[in-house]
């Protein structure tokens, strides 16, 4: 049995979104955010005190996109995978890693800096400057979409599972605001799939049974 470690609205949404799409059979752990600070037992398990925390038999993985290419590949085949023989492959690839070093990153700066610091230590000036980060690397996603449904391939994949968390996230800090006509309508797309509706009710059901209370929104 997979067991994935996981906060409301946090990074391991994206293997949750990938469990879901594959209908992989999983438990899911909620955890109070940040974890370190408020679930100091979860150390035991995870010494980084990060979430995600995957746990498949002897495997054990703590970064959300990499779990969601293990899952394809271990579990599939699932045409949520694009392989090497795919003209796309190296798009596919490069959404994978694009989504958590360029899209996210900034993200959780943003996040920090107006919501978990202490009110004395926000930082408007930091806050700001790396909102404007993220949106301007959001462009590359706004032209992927301008003219294709999904990032790749021809069809929905992992990429866009990885790429539509980080829009669920900038959606969570007050940023889908400023998303360009393609990616907002992109976003709106993936809100839409089964596979994500799915997610979401498993999140809330395992918090509400688990007693861990939602994250604030803005």
């Amino acid at each position: 049995m997979i067991t994935l470690y996981h906060c409301d609205a946090a990074r391991s949404f994206r293997p949750l979104w990938m469990l879901e799409e594959m209908g992989l059979a999983y438990e899911l752990k909620m955890l109070p955010f940040p974890p370190r600070v408020f679930a100091k037992e979860y150390l035991a398990l995870n010494p980084l005190g990060t979430i995600p925390f995957m746990v498949d038999g002897e495997t054990k993985m703590t970064e959300s996109s990499g779990i969601c290419h293990y899952l394809g590949i271990k579990h599939g085949p699932t045409p949520l995978m694009v392989g090497p023989e795919d003209p796309a492959y190296g798009a596919f690839l490069n959404w994978m890693y694009f989504s958590d070093a360029t899209l996210t990153f900034p993200q959780t700066l943003v996040l920090r800096y107006t919501q978990l610091e202490p009110e004395e230590r926000r930082n408007p000036q930091v806050a700001g400057d790396y909102a404007k980060w993220f949106l301007g690397r959001l462009r590359a996603v706004e032209a992927a979409t301008a003219n294709a449904e999904t990032l790749c391939a021809g069809r929905f994949t992992a990429a866009d599972i990885v790429i539509g968390y980080a829009l669920r996230l900038a959606d969570t800090i007050g940023l889908a605001k400023d998303f360009g006509p393609n990616v907002a309508a992109y976003w709106a797309r993936l809100q839409q799939r089964d596979g994500f509706k799915r997610a979401v009710a498993a999140e809330q059901k395992a918090g509400v049974e688990q007693n861990v209370a939602p994250r604030a929104r803005p």
